[in-house]
């Protein structure tokens, strides 16, 4: 089975999208790893999952804490891609594609509405499209009005 490629573009607030997307997932029982270098960005998404639903947490840890935990976690923050722990879902937030994002049932890449990020992600999608894969787009600025 190739991997799909989900776009989520106009993001208003990309980390809320990820916990959002997050959500979802759990509720679908699959597994995710949220891939970015940026440090920064996974420690705001971490304190985000803790207190993005009102009633509960998104359950998630970091790639690097002690094995047995990221094997239980269903959400893992990493600084790189890694699937040897079966995870259905990739969500992609770095600029560039990840060389081994093919291991994932789908990829999901959040796009912000800065210039740069829309930039980016359309490098990546003309990337992903010319590869072959099976491209889905939504357009959260439309939704959203």
């Amino acid at each position: 089975m190739m991997t799909a490629i989900y776009f989520y573009s106009g993001a208003a607030d990309k980390l809320r999208v990820v916990c959002r997307l997050c959500a979802k997932a759990l509720n679908q029982d699959s597994r995710v790893i949220v891939y970015t270098s940026e440090a920064d960005k996974l420690d705001r998404l971490d304190k985000l999952l803790w207190t993005f639903q009102s009633t509960s947490f998104l359950p998630h840890c970091y790639i690097d804490e002690n094995e047995a935990l990221v094997t239980a976690t269903p959400i893992i923050l990493s600084n790189r891609v890694v699937n040897e722990h079966a995870f259905d879902m990739l969500v992609n937030l770095h600029e560039h594609c990840p060389s081994a994002f093919d291991q994932f049932k789908r990829v999901i890449e959040v796009v912000s509405q800065s210039p740069e990020d829309e930039s980016a992600a359309r490098a990546r999608y003309r990337f992903y499209k010319q590869a072959g894969y099976e491209l889905h787009h939504h357009n959260l600025a439309e939704t959203a009005s």
